[in-house]
Order: structure tokens, then sequence, then C-alpha cells
């Protein structure tokens, strides 16, 4: 054989070799590598998670693991520094897609409000990020970091002001922490800080107020109105005899917040508890829930009015009926008794 032959023939093998690298190179790294039904799925890699320990997380949803591992390798995934998060993938994504992704950390849409204690608060966010529910409330409630932003464990539920935030699923409890305190400070800017200082109220005795506020009433056009009551009260220094601290009391006493109370009995009015505005003068040491924004801007930017007394209302119903003297709202009070009673409503 001549080596024209020879070299024609090597010629075609080292074609023949090429073409078969190419194709799988192009079916490792281009072509569908999935192999769940859903259009789209989430996978969450933890904080300080290797590689091998990626690849397990990451199996359930990749057609093949060699091709996949393969492509890892050639774009210095398993060398990349941090790997955890959030990560979308979607049906059909190739191995260099999913790559892809993987680097791309996708931000958790959190929203939040009704929370009644800084327990619960934290328990809700631990379930959608992370930190778990214990290692945010040490953070929460870490001296150093209470004593230099001015609150106490009673009250920092009220630096966290219900809204929708965006957060990525690793961030640490201490960040996630820190971040809620800036965007309290922003907003608190100084028009808030002026309307407060002008009803001579802190922030966070507005935010305490407005847990109250919040709890009286759903209706938000009347929430200016219940808010007048209370500060009209706190000028005249009487007792606030605010029927949910009352029933925030109870729940702190007996240490149960998932009994439901809807009537507060004079047996109710004798616990002995800070709480307890039918017992003690000024508002209570905290927030008795987390009040959102429009309770916070009603009692900033409250009704003015005479009204000292208020009740529920027995004929629109979810609203609250006001009263100047205690006979108007005995009146009241009157009506409101006998309509529960019919009712059968007795705790």
């Amino acid at each position: 054989m001549n080596f024209k032959k020879i070299l024609g023939l090597f010629s075609v093998i080292l074609i023949t070799i090429l073409i078969i690298y190419g194709y799988m190179m192009y079916r490792d790294i281009f072509s569908d590598n999935t192999k769940f039904s859903e259009n789209e799925v989430y996978v969450y890699i933890p904080t300080e998670a290797n590689y091998e320990e990626i690849k397990k997380i990451v199996s359930p949803y990749i057609q093949d693991m060699d091709r996949f591992d393969k492509v890892a390798q050639k774009k210095s995934y398993p060398d990349r520094a941090n790997k955890s998060g959030k990560f979308l993938l979607k049906k059909g994504m190739n191995s260099n897609e999913i790559i892809n992704s993987l680097r791309l950390n996708t931000p958790v849409k959190l929203a939040f409000n009704n929370q009644e204690r800084l327990e619960n608060f934290a328990g809700r966010i631990g379930s959608q990020i992370e930190s778990d529910s214990l290692s945010l409330l040490n953070a929460f409630t870490e001296e150093k970091f209470l004593k230099e932003n001015g609150f106490t464990k009673a009250n920092v539920l009220s630096m966290f002001v219900p809204n929708s935030y965006e957060f990525f699923w690793n961030i640490s409890a201490i960040k996630f922490r820190d971040k809620m305190a800036k965007e309290y400070r922003k907003f608190w800017n100084q028009e808030r800080l002026e309307k407060a200082k002008q009803l001579n109220l802190t922030p966070i005795q507005v935010s305490i107020l407005a847990s109250i506020v919040h709890k009286e009433t759903v209706k938000k056009d009347e929430r200016p109105i219940v808010a007048g009551v209370y500060l009209n009260r706190l000028q005249k220094r009487m007792k606030l005899e605010a029927d949910p601290t009352v029933i925030y009391a109870v729940k702190l006493q007996s240490n149960d917040f998932n009994q439901v109370i809807k009537r507060v009995l004079n047996k109710d009015l004798a616990t002995n508890s800070p709480y307890n505005t039918y017992m003690y003068e000024g508002l209570p040491p905290g927030p008795i829930a987390m009040p959102d924004i429009t309770a916070l801007d009603a009692v900033l930017n409250p009704q003015k009015h005479n009204y000292i007394y208020f009740c529920a209302s027995v004929v629109r119903f979810g609203y609250h009926e006001f009263a100047v003297t205690p006979a108007q709202h005995e009146a009241n009070r009157q009506q409101y008794i006998s309509w529960i009673s019919k009712q059968g409503i007795k705790r």
C-alpha cells in the first residue's frame, strides 16, 4: 500500500473519529438531559454542600448523570466556591443549560403579616428560607443587636414591617435580620418620624398601638377612627381598655396561642399581665401582633374627633359604634351584649 493510500485511510479514520467525538460532545452538551414531567422544578442546595452532595440532590431530575458530570467538569462547576441557593430547572434543558441555571440563584419572594408573636414569625420565615426558626429567633433576640438598635425582646417584633420582600433562599439568619432592620429604617422616613413626634410617640410605641388597632378592626377605612379613640384616651391618661390586649394576655399566660377567643369575659379582665390594658395604664410592653402598614399609617394619621368609646356594631357588621359619653357607650354595649347572647357565643 503506497503512502497516499495510507494517508487517505488515516484521514478517513480521523474524520470518522472526530465526527463520533463531535456527536458525543454535542449529545453530552446540547441534548435534552431532564427527566421530570413538570414544566419547571426548583432544587435547593444547602450551604456548604459539596459537589457529590449536589449530584445527589439534582439526580432525581437528571436523565444521564454521566453527561451532566462531564459538562460540569468542563465548565469547572465543581470548583465554584458558593453553590448554595434555590435554582430553577426547566423541562428539556440540556446539560449546559442545567449547569448555567445552577449558577443563577433564584430569589424567594416573602410576604408576611398577622403574626402574633416573634416565634410565629420566625417559624413562618424558617419554612421559606434555609435558616431554621431557632437560628432566626436567636438572631432576632441577640442582646448586642437589641441594644444597638433600641429594641427589647418584648418589642422587637415591631421591627418587621409587613410587605413583600425578595431574599435569596440561602441567606443567613443574621443577614436576614440585618436586611429587615434596614427596611425598618427605610420605612421610618423623616415624614413618618415627624408625625410620630407630633403624637409624642416613638416609632416602637406607634407599632404597639397600631397592633391594637390592627386587632380591633379589619376595616381599613375605620382604623384611623379607632386610632383616634386610643390617642384620645392616652391624652386623657385613661386606661386603653382594649379587648385584644386582654385576649393576648390570656393566651400568653396559658401559653396557648392556638385558642380562639371571641368574647372577653369578666374573669379575663382580672388576668394580671402588663399586656392587660384594663389593669395597667399606657401601652403594653410590646406589640400584640404584627400590624400592617394601614394600621401603622392609621395611628400616624388618626381621625380627629371626640370619641372615647366604641363597641362592635350589630347593624354594620365588622364595624363599630362610637360614643363620646359613657351613657352613649353603655347603650351601644347593651345592644351588642344582647345580640351576642342570642348567637350563643359564650367564649
